[in-house]
């Protein structure tokens, strides 16, 4: 979901950086409430020394493919919430594309705002869905298919939609561009297909080894009823 340089430029890239301030009070909102009701703040920096590496290897290490207007991602979104929480999750995705723009691709960092903007706000949508969808007593390991496949959707529909505006935006509703954005969320949809079944076996690995998954490095949800 990288922007890539160029389709954003000059006085329009300014939005970015109200939309980036907008996400990092998103990013505040979820921490603040994972230290009040999940562990607390040594739980959430444990977490999210543990997001953020793995944000980075998702980015650097997983398959990614320029299509259309951006790159597509394996990003596991839903995975880092389910399995740390949003507050860690939110963290982790900012700084490790905070990382791999400063060490690995600082040609990205201009569209930094952009790309935290495409990766955070889907992140909040995706809490808010988890509430109405997964009951209070229902610890995530226990999700279903459907249940993992709505927050999967939620999320990755969230970074197309934001990349799709990010496209228009910047480069208008001609012919080209418009099909360089259906490129991209058709190409997508294959992220959205295997998401839930990496969340159902990553969830299905933390039950089977709950002795070791019920830790403070893991969200409290994990196992556990909604306090």
């Amino acid at each position: 979901m990288h922007i890539e340089p160029g389709v954003v430029d000059g006085a329009k890239i300014t939005l970015s950086y109200a939309t980036a301030a907008a996400s990092f009070a998103l990013i505040g909102k979820m921490a603040a409430d994972s230290i009040r009701n999940d562990g607390g703040l040594a739980a959430l920096a444990v977490r999210s020394l543990a997001t953020t590496a793995l944000v980075f290897g998702f980015f650097e290490i997983l398959p990614h493919h320029p299509v259309g207007v951006s790159e597509v991602h394996l990003i596991l979104g839903s995975t880092l919430f389910l399995m740390f929480g949003a507050g860690a999750a939110s963290i982790g995705l900012a700084l490790g594309l905070l990382i791999q723009g400063l060490f690995f691709a600082p040609f990205d960092l201009p569209q930094y705002g952009m790309n935290v903007t495409t990766l955070i706000v889907p992140l909040w949508g995706l809490s808010l869905l988890a509430r109405r969808i997964i009951a209070p007593r229902t610890p995530y390991v226990e999700v279903t298919y459907l249940q993992a496949l709505s927050l999967s959707t939620a999320y990755q529909g969230g970074i197309v939609a934001w990349v799709a505006f990010w496209a228009l935006y910047g480069g208008g509703f001609t012919a080209a561009n418009l099909t360089a954005v259906a490129s991209f969320g058709g190409a997508y949809m294959t992220v959205i297909l295997l998401e839930p079944l990496v969340d159902l076996a990553i969830l299905a690995g933390a039950k089977a080894l709950s002795g070791a998954t019920r830790s403070p490095v893991f969200t409290q949800r994990l196992h556990h009823a909604a306090a």
